[in-house]
């Protein structure tokens, strides 16, 4: 087994580090560093940790990239392990460093913002705000298990971001540590800041390639306002898609979801709520403008929907039956991936190009013989195709993979993007070179090198 570099890792001892860490912070049973393999993206190349550090404090970080540096041991940071890039899985002779049980928070309703550390999970941020009569508005569909830190590190965005933001527009400051083991802080509790370079946006979405996030100082807002549901079928994704654009040229839906006729069976078959299942497509839309307005705004969108071709256009204002349609989308990957093994992409365009994507997505599938079923948070035109194989297949996983690429490729022509918000990992690197180009990735490596100059920090992530 070869380390991120080609070579065999040396056998390593760790006698050292577990003398600077506090009892049971360091792990080297051979069972649970079996658990930090892989993460959610179950990335076939990903190796079995050397060592496990499930770090407590900041201190423990500090002391263990001073070792890890020292000795040129390459360290993967990690939350709860769900990413979906290749991100955060182990490599040959690395240390997993876990933030899992640095779990603190606190909430400043004078200043609207909360401190917290990097392995709370979304969901527990999101309480803790409401305990408080405030609201953290980045919800990813893993909201329940994906951790704070993880979502700051790869800039998570969620199903309400088309109108509230990603979780860079929260994030107001962060405690980092480096790879040498300096712990800087940058930003904090205040609105407005520009006092020297923005280092707090270069790490956030940095995926643990420049330092190890161990505290965020989050913004909060006024609690969300209760949500009006619109719910629109269509005969064809085409037809779904230019819906979409219709309805983002006139206004900004507090969510705007899509899912193909792949994804609404395989939701049903989980859930077992009445989904249509002979639909090609369906919109899930939601409004929070205050008072009249948002009857206005479903309404618009109606409208929108049924001149796109809509067959059956549903509306409502009772929150329990709008919470049921958000959560039969934040359904869907588990569901399909019910049905197969999963190559998850996250392709973004700009909204006049969704046809085009969708349209052209449909055809590699065809061409291809393979299925993907299409998910999107489709008001901000970020797209998750979701390839469905068989691993036991050979012939099938190598078309997947064909797809996989080819699916990257088309959106990069269309102006697009290859991922929007799961990030680059180690699974879609190949293809960065081709968006932003030699300059910007002779740029990154700089940054890359002046912040790690030996390379420990994720090595073979992004770059």
């Amino acid at each position: 087994m070869s380390t991120h570099d080609g070579t065999e890792p040396a056998v390593i001892s760790f006698a050292d580090l577990d003398v600077e860490l506090p009892e049971g912070v360091l792990v080297t049973d051979p069972d649970i560093l079996a658990g930090y393999r892989h993460d959610r993206a179950q990335d076939p190349d990903a190796a079995v940790p050397a060592a496990l550090v499930r770090a407590t404090s900041t201190a423990d970080v500090q002391a263990t990239l001073r070792w890890a540096n020292s000795h040129r041991v390459p360290v993967v940071p990690r939350g709860a392990g769900t990413s979906l890039s290749g991100g955060s899985g182990g490599i040959a002779g690395c240390i997993v460093l876990s933030t899992e049980k640095m779990r603190a928070i606190t909430v400043d309703t004078a200043t609207r913002t909360a401190v917290a550390q990097p392995g709370l999970f979304n969901s527990e941020v999101k309480r803790a705000a409401a305990e408080h009569g405030l609201w953290y508005p980045p919800d990813p569909s893993s909201f329940e298990i994906c951790t704070i830190g993880g979502n700051a590190a790869t800039n998570a965005g969620g199903l309400c971001c088309v109108k509230y933001g990603v979780t860079s527009d929260y994030v107001l400051g962060l405690e980092v540590v480096l790879a040498d083991g300096t712990a800087v802080r940058l930003g904090g509790p205040r609105l407005k800041d520009v006092a020297g370079l923005s280092l707090t946006k270069l790490f956030v979405g940095s995926e643990g390639t420049l330092g190890v996030i161990t505290e965020v100082t989050l913004r909060l807002l006024p609690p969300q306002p209760p949500a009006s549901t619109m719910v629109a079928t269509f005969g064809s994704v085409q037809a779904a898609a230019d819906a979409v654009v219709a309805i983002t040229g006139t206004l900004r839906p507090a969510m705007l979801e899509f899912m193909d006729r792949t994804t609404i069976g395989a939701v049903e078959d989980m859930l077992r709520m009445g989904l249509d299942r002979s639909t090609e497509g369906m919109l899930i839309a939601r409004s929070d403008a205050p008072g009249a307005a948002a009857a206005e705004e479903i309404a618009t969108m109606a409208q929108a929907c049924r001149d796109s071709g809509a067959g059956e256009v549903f509306t409502t204002d009772d929150p329990d039956e709008g919470e049921a349609f958000a959560a039969a989308r934040r359904m869907a990957i588990p569901a399909v991936e019910r049905t197969g093994s999963l190559l998850l992409e996250d392709v973004g365009v700009p909204l006049p190009a969704l046809p085009a994507l969708v349209e052209g997505i449909a055809a590699l599938a065809a061409e291809h013989d393979v299925t993907v079923a299409v998910i999107a948070h489709a008001g901000d035109g970020n797209t998750h195709p979701l390839i469905v194989y068989d691993p036991a297949d050979d012939e099938m996983t190598a078309r997947a993979a064909v797809v996989f690429g080819k699916i990257m490729d088309l959106a990069i022509e269309l102006g697009g993007t290859i991922t929007g918000e799961h990030g680059v990992g180690r699974l879609k690197k190949a293809w960065l070179p081709d968006q932003v180009g030699p300059d910007v990735m002779a740029l990154t490596r700089q940054i890359k090198d002046a912040l790690d100059p030996r390379s420990i920090l994720n090595p073979g992530v992004v770059l």
